[in-house]
């Protein structure tokens, strides 16, 4: 990823920091936001205590005029655009299993739609003007969002409606756009249940770079098809 610009939303903790970190350790330069400005100055720290180069920016995905100076700010410093945006900022208003729908308050429900699944239609609307011809857009995403399961609640629904924004884009812009699902992660939105966030920085890291984009513009890839094409 030697001279390629990266950003990544939802950057200050989970699957979101270690893309970032995974990024710059392959030469990227990373642009990262997030909400919590405490936690995210904590990666960049990370980053730049690696040697890797970073920029960090207090952002809201759930605002556009953020993310536009997030696109902005990434673009200015990039040599031809911007290579990959991975939309990972996301919100669980609730416990893993434990949200049904019908409890969830209205408020919640809108964030969770705002968050998740506007602020990817944000990001990736924002970062058009900005592309470079061959940049590819991944979206993390779930199993939940295509299988339902009681008690993931509005979580699951907006990820449901994320999935569908990937997949029309994917249908109208020239560059690959595609849902990545790396299984259950140890993040705080699953209640630090499942596989290392390192492990899912190791799948995203292969469909920016090395992955086919017909494997994965418009639809989702996961840990199969990274498995079998590292094998």
């Amino acid at each position: 990823m030697d001279g390629q610009t990266a950003v990544v939303t939802g950057a200050s903790r989970g699957i979101g920091a270690a893309v970032a970190r995974r990024f710059a350790d392959e030469g990227a330069r990373v642009v990262v936001c997030a909400r919590e400005q405490d936690e995210l100055d904590a990666v960049v720290a990370d980053i730049e205590d690696a040697g890797g180069e970073v920029k960090g920016m207090r952002a809201d995905v759930r605002d556009e005029f953020d993310v536009e100076r997030l696109m902005e700010t990434a673009a200015r410093g990039s040599d031809g655009g911007i290579d990959v945006i991975v939309a990972s900022a996301g919100v669980f208003h609730g416990s893993p299993g434990k949200s049904p729908l019908a409890e969830d308050a209205y408020s919640a429900f809108d964030d969770s739609f705002r968050t998740n699944a506007r602020g990817v239609f944000a990001a990736v609307k924002e970062a058009l003007p900005h592309l470079a011809d061959d940049a590819r857009v991944l979206v993390p995403s779930g199993k939940i969002a295509r299988e339902a399961k009681s008690g993931y609640g509005a979580y699951a629904v907006s990820k449901a409606a994320v999935e569908a924004v990937v997949r029309q884009f994917a249908a109208e812009i020239d560059q690959p756009i595609g849902v990545v699902d790396p299984g259950a992660v140890a993040t705080d939105l699953t209640g630090g249940q499942g596989r290392d966030p390192e492990d899912a920085a190791d799948l995203l890291h292969w469909v920016a770079t090395a992955a086919a984009p017909e494997t994965f513009d418009g639809g989702v890839v996961g840990l199969k098809e990274f498995k079998k094409a590292t094998a």
